[in-house]
């Protein structure tokens, strides 16, 4: 079975039609993607991109197009998830998608500058500095999802707070932060950048953004990302789409896929505590990174 996986993988990656098993491959990934990403708040590109190239053997510029595709669907489904859990901060994720749109529609065709290999690489280098920024964070702070306050005291002493907020979930937990949203805002176009760039739903930037200089607790940062990402995913894809950078035979499984694990992801998330969330985030980001780095060289 598993030879016969590996002659669908190469039938795929030379362009011929998908079969039953290949699409079933590419369901499960999609599944597990979004899992990952209604867990972690980002758009599962960073597991389904890498596994593109490296075993279905897609170009680097279609594994991000086909990938931002996918993402929208994650982003759609995860915020549907946390909006009937009521952890996500409206105003501060549709503010966000002010500027993550137009910095995806420029990552995106940045792409075109870039060839495959190099670009393979750079993903992998963000992602190792990604992953040892929220390591660092984890180990240097107390965040904790039982008292927001706690969190607001360890990161208080680094920026400077400018709107107060308050959310309470459905359960009626109560998430009080002060948000320092222009700070915020300015670097979110970062984080649109990398989504049309490297076809990530720019959560691996604007859920750190969120919870490190705009000070949301990371279970509302998580949450939250997702709906800032269904504008800046429609916005890369857009671009990916004219480039020609988009498969959608790859796209369709990995979309029927993320519907299930999206629901799971956002459950699982609402269970963990905010600590364990952001660990579970950066050791799944390294990994994938140095995977990624160790392949293209």
């Amino acid at each position: 079975m598993f030879a016969r996986l590996k002659r669908q993988i190469l039938a795929l990656g030379s362009g011929r039609n998908v079969d039953f098993l290949a699409e079933l491959a590419l369901l499960l990934l999609g599944a597990f993607s979004g899992f990952l990403g209604a867990l972690m708040g980002i758009g599962g590109g960073v597991i389904v991109v890498p596994i593109l190239i490296l075993f279905f053997m897609l170009d680097a510029h279609q594994a991000v197009g086909t990938s931002l595709v996918m993402i929208i669907f994650t982003a759609l489904s995860s915020t549907w998830a946390y909006h009937r859990q009521k952890r996500i901060d409206w105003k501060i994720g549709v503010l966000a998608a002010v500027t993550t749109i137009p910095g995806a529609s420029l990552g995106a065709y940045t792409t075109k500058f870039f060839a495959s290999e190099s670009l393979g690489i750079i993903f992998g280098v963000f992602l190792l500095l990604v992953a040892a920024m929220m390591i660092r964070r984890s180990f240097l702070t107390n965040v904790s999802s039982n008292n927001p306050a706690t969190y607001n005291k360890h990161t208080s002493e680094l920026l400077r707070r400018t709107w107060t907020r308050r959310i309470v979930d459905a359960s009626g937990k109560i998430f009080e932060y002060d948000a320092n949203i222009h700070s915020g805002l300015l670097l979110s176009f970062l984080g649109g950048f990398a989504s049309g760039f490297l076809g990530i739903g720019g959560g691996l930037i604007v859920v750190p953004i969120f919870a490190i200089v705009i000070g949301l607790p990371m279970h509302l940062a998580v949450a939250t990302s997702m709906v800032t990402m269904i504008f800046t995913s429609i916005s890369g894809v857009s671009t990916h789409i004219m480039l020609g950078n988009v498969r959608i035979e790859y796209a369709v499984p990995l979309i029927i896929g993320i519907t299930f694990g999206t629901q799971a992801g956002a459950t699982a998330a609402r269970r963990l505590r905010s600590k364990t969330l952001e660990r579970i985030f950066a050791i799944a980001v390294l990994a994938i990174g140095i995977w990624l780095i160790i392949s293209r060289l």
